[in-house]
């Protein structure tokens, strides 16, 4: 038993079955906390590290958004959950075609984790951009900026409830038999139905519902409406709101039990891209998309950029190049369709790139 699940185990002794996000909160924290998880080392491989093309295109996009803001300096530029660092750095590789764009740079990184922030360090050293860590969004200066998030919402903790006879039941973890088991309160909860799509009311009973909090969402979304910007997500999940159980724990590249061993293994389930726009809508901001992946980086010129770095090069890199990005456009196993770009923007603002078509 992992230390954290007796931490765990003696919480729900003492206060009874808890909610799954007070359970997925208190793994993540744990998690991402005491380990560098990204790589053939760690539990899981993001799209950035699969090719650098995914960070130039972003990097791109970037300083074609900066032109439709006005060309704001500084331009400050956020990433939050910024992994090793990775897509940053490509996005500041890339950034250096607009010369403009790049001089007026400010970036501005949102990290919770202590070793992952020491890894951005290392990886961002050597760019010359001013670099600024924070814990939290709302540490972030005021005025227009430019977000990226990647793979980042898919780890915020989720609740669940189950429909049954009675109503809708919340799914919490508790004990049986001295292990950590999935249970539901046996008090039904009201409300819930009223908080679904019309198109998905009523539900049938067991069905499965899984809401999340979305507080840095909601945050950035309000003071992009506020202070101007744009904001891009990419993420896994599905583009409307449904029934079913997303959620998954990773480790070593398999999927695990996610209540075997507490805090090592990651825990995630798929973003309601539908939930996502409504909160960001509510909070003033224009959605766009979500668009999947694949889609989304041929819009960017992702075919035309991998011949390029084709060219002149031997068998072994091209076959190199095509396998990534395949794996980055592709169906599954692929994460082209799967892996979905959402943007959020100010209403004076245009679709951003490759969600204007």
């Amino acid at each position: 038993m992992t230390a954290l699940a007796q931490v765990i185990r003696q919480l729900i002794e003492s206060e009874g079955p808890i909610p799954l996000s007070r359970y997925m909160a208190l793994c993540t924290a744990h998690y991402y906390a005491t380990r560098d998880p990204i790589g053939a080392a760690g539990d899981f491989v993001t799209a950035p590290e699969v090719s650098q093309i995914f960070g130039e295109l972003v990097g791109l996009w970037c300083a074609e958004v900066w032109r439709t803001m006005g060309e704001p300096a500084p331009a400050r530029l956020v990433e939050l959950g910024p992994g090793r660092g990775t897509l940053m750095a490509d996005v500041l590789r890339a950034a250096k075609v607009a010369p403009a764009f790049r001089a007026a740079l400010e970036v501005h990184l949102v990290e919770t984790s202590p070793v992952l922030a020491w890894r951005q360090r290392a990886a961002l050293a050597q760019t010359g951009a001013p670099l600024h860590w924070h814990t939290r969004t709302e540490s972030l200066p005021a005025g227009p900026l430019i977000a990226l998030a990647h793979e980042f919402v898919d780890a915020f903790p989720i609740d669940q409830w189950v429909k049954t006879g009675d109503g809708w039941h919340e799914r919490r973890v508790g004990l049986q038999q001295g292990r950590l088991a999935f249970g539901l309160d046996p008090t039904p909860l009201p409300g819930i139905e009223a908080q679904l799509p019309a198109r998905l009311r009523p539900a049938p009973a067991g069905s499965m519902l899984e809401r999340r909090e979305l507080a840095p969402v909601r945050d950035l979304a309000r003071r992009i409406a506020t202070d101007g910007g744009v904001a891009l997500l990419i993420d896994y999940g599905h583009a409307r709101s449904a029934f079913g159980d997303t959620l998954q724990a990773v480790r070593a590249h398999r999927f695990a039990d996610p209540l075997a061993s507490p805090g090592e293994a990651d825990l995630t389930a798929q973003v309601d891209f539908e939930a996502l726009a409504a909160t960001t809508e509510e909070q003033g901001a224009r959605s766009h998309g979500p668009v999947a992946q694949g889609v989304f980086l041929r819009r960017l010129g992702i075919e035309l950029r991998a011949e390029k770095l084709k060219h002149g090069k031997d068998a072994e890199t091209r076959a190199a190049i095509d396998g990534a990005i395949a794996r980055l456009i592709g169906p599954a196993p692929g994460m082209g369709e799967l892996f979905k770009a959402f943007a959020f923007a100010d209403r004076d603002l245009p679709a951003p790139p490759g969600f204007d078509t």
